[in-house]
């Protein structure tokens, strides 16, 4: 079973708050927050690795040490809730990745560090990671979110970078 620091509902279960991520990434400190803004162009290259437009028009994000974070929200199936994700990126891959808050009824499997480390070191191919990730029976529309959500942490961070 998935440890659980708690539930709003019995369905949304809080694996790790975003400040407790950001404080794992950076220390005790974090740097403060920057902003990324998404006019036009950038939501076309968005576009092109989250299914459709990013549904903000700007982005917090931190970054320090040449690592960056990101805390992305994206649904598996339309009509579920969002799962809200943290991702940190350094070098152009995908450094780590954490499920922060799962609100689906299946599928938390992605959630379990053994999964996770699967998208551990992918890089862009196009608008698509680099490494096949391994499906989980039952968990397969909440395994395409995770690798969009870290194609798209991608895609900002190289923004960021410009």
């Amino acid at each position: 079973m998935l440890p659980s620091i708690g539930r709003a509902t019995d369905l949304w279960t809080t694996f790790q708050t975003p400040t407790a991520f950001l404080t794992e990434v950076f220390g005790s400190t974090p740097p403060a927050p920057k902003l990324l803004m998404l006019d036009a162009a950038a939501q076309a290259k968005l576009t092109a690795a989250f299914g459709r437009a990013y549904p903000q028009a700007q982005l917090r994000y931190w970054k320090a040490d040449g690592r960056s974070a990101w805390i992305l929200d994206d649904i598996g199936k339309v009509g579920y809730q969002l799962t809200t994700s943290g991702f940190v990126v350094k070098d152009g891959s995908i450094d780590s990745a954490r499920v922060l808050i799962y609100r689906e009824s299946r599928g938390e499997q992605i959630a379990e560090a053994s999964w996770l480390k699967k998208i551990t070191g992918a890089k862009l191919a196009g608008a698509k990671l680099d490494k096949t990730v391994d499906n989980i029976s039952g968990a397969t529309l909440s395994v395409k979110m995770m690798e969009r959500m870290a194609a798209t942490a991608l895609i900002l961070d190289s923004m960021a970078a410009a």
